[in-house]
């Protein structure tokens, strides 16, 4: 009698066995496209794991890091399924840092490799810690530093590996956070917590098979990119992957016509760009979800959305990088009915909405959202005290201040360390922008507190504006019936831009430092 038995690996729920499937089931089908080029899952699986007997040649193995500084491409698809294939943890590192920061999450995450786009090497070499890291591959040509590997040379010379059994309680990422309070902290997220997210976006996008086309213009260095694109990897349907660069609405809908592209996710500030097209009514588009997220989005932006493309579902998605990232779901059918709210809790995990003590709060009142569920972070890369105050309680603490009302909807009210204390009164920045985002010539909207002697802080506003630009005095005149007094802004500051980071949420410390500059 045999006792033979399938590779435990082939029972695994993570990316790498979804890939390996796929190549078994469906080997001449689309995984990837970007720029015109057709990745087949076949192709996509036996690369990865070509990669990643390579990395392990040079001596990669389980719990080392693998980080890449790369545009958006299918080869950085590869990467993260290599490292994750030899149970190495895959670093995303932004190109957007400056030099210092990227030093520093060097140092914090210590990478036995790392895989670079060519034109992004001198931002690497500005780095000193990245001089400690062994391994260095290079897509495209390699300048001539000592020790530095064209990428495709790399992974050619080896044979794909049989994939191993990788346990889907390991760590798969470290996302590092966008780091607007302080230093970046390294989020450790498992095979399962993107199972997870997997599930999720399965359920809110109503994907049902292997037909829907997703398209990726976020950057896979935010959780919002992977995230976004999960799904694709279980079922099998094709991920189009556009170029990053400064966004091109007018080349993002020739492509959405193109590729067919059904599934989309975009900031909101892009969703205005695209709504702004003066063709669009005339565009042969085959979009059933638009969707969007990573940060708040304006009355007029959902309007405009629900206006230009009337025959998708407007689906919200709310959360963190630590929840992988989805917590709240705002579906299609409720997008006008429930304006502004970002949806319910998904039933994959448990949430409260506490006070400071961690009382329940009823519902209507303001209290902070905490979590528990398996798309929870496992907690932060070294950072043992940080993991602990974080899931102080037995909860993960989101920082987000919310309201539920009765028919179990969350509004999101403000960020825990933004909320402004004015004479003894909460002020929420984002009710106070949301109100201010309705002038006629606002454009976008930005509130901090700034301290003031007499009331301890009070609410100033930063905006981006149309002309004419309005004055501080027409401003609080268009508020007067919407806001009450104590909620006006003090003082309006028009700028050219606002400071986002690279996840496309505004920076209010870069605000702060340039209003206590003006004072």
């Amino acid at each position: 009698m045999s006792t033979a038995s399938a590779p435990a690996s082939s029972f695994r729920h993570h990316w790498m066995a979804h890939a390996a499937t796929h190549a078994m089931m469906r080997p001449d089908k689309p995984a990837l496209r970007y720029l015109g080029e057709t990745t087949t899952w076949a192709e996509l699986s036996r690369r990865s794991l070509q990669l990643a007997a390579a990395l392990a040649a040079r001596g990669v193995t389980e719990g080392d890091r693998v980080a890449t500084l790369t545009l958006n491409h299918p080869w950085f698809v590869e990467t993260v399924f290599a490292a994750n294939s030899l149970g190495a943890m895959a670093v995303p590192l932004s190109f957007r840092l400056a030099p210092a920061e990227l030093d520093y999450i060097l140092a914090d995450c210590t990478p036995s490799a790392v895989v670079v786009d060519a034109r992004l090497l001198p931002l690497l070499d500005a780095a000193p810690n990245a001089a400690s890291i062994e391994t260095v591959l290079v897509i495209g040509e390699p300048d001539d530093a000592e020790g530095r590997t064209e990428y495709e040379e790399f992974l050619t010379a080896h044979e794909p590996l049989e994939l191993p059994d990788v346990s889907e309680e390991s760590t798969a990422l470290i996302m590092y956070t966008s780091g607007t309070t302080g230093r970046p902290k390294g989020v450790m997220l498992s095979h399962r917590n993107l199972q997870m997210q997997a599930i999720t976006c399965i359920r809110a996008m109503k994907i049902f098979d292997d037909t829907d086309v997703a398209f990726l213009t976020a950057p896979f260095f935010h959780i919002a990119g992977l995230g976004s694109i999960v799904a694709n990897f279980l079922v099998g349907g094709m991920v189009v992957i556009h170029p990053l660069g400064a966004f091109d609405p007018r080349a993002v809908l020739d492509a959405y016509e193109r590729e067919g592209a059904t599934v989309v996710f975009n900031v909101p500030q892009q969703w205005d760009l695209l709504c702004a097209q003066p063709d669009i009514a005339e565009r042969k588009l085959k979009l059933r979800i638009i969707s969007w997220g990573a940060a708040p989005a304006t009355r007029a932006t959902l309007l405009a959305m629900a206006e230009k493309f009337p025959g998708a579902l407007n689906v919200a998605v709310f959360g963190q990088t630590e929840t992988s990232p989805i917590t709240c779901v705002l579906s299609g059918e409720d997008s006008t009915r429930k304006l502004g709210s970002v949806g319910k809790p998904i039933p994959t995990l448990q949430y409260r909405v506490v006070d400071d003590d961690m009382n329940d709060v009823a519902p209507g009142e303001v209290g902070e959202i905490v979590y528990r569920g398996p798309s929870v972070t496992k907690g932060y890369w070294k950072k043992p005290q940080e993991t602990a105050e974080a899931f102080a309680g037995g909860w993960f603490h989101s920082g987000d201040l919310v309201s539920q009302d009765e028919d179990g909807f969350i509004w999101v009210v403000d960020r825990k360390k933004d909320m402004i204390i004015s004479g003894g009164e909460n002020i929420y920045c984002a009710e106070v922008e949301n109100a201010i985002s309705a002038h006629p010539s606002v454009r976008e909207v930005a509130v901090i507190g700034r301290p003031d002697e007499r009331w301890g802080q009070v609410p100033v506003a930063f905006i981006t504006a149309t002309e004419p630009e309005p004055s501080l005095a027409e401003l609080v005149e268009f508020l007067d019936g919407r806001l009450a007094s104590f909620k006006m802004p003090k003082d309006l500051v028009v700028v050219p831009e606002l400071p986002r980071n690279a996840g496309g949420k505004v920076v209010k410390g870069a605000l702060r430092d340039l209003d206590e500059k003006r004072w």
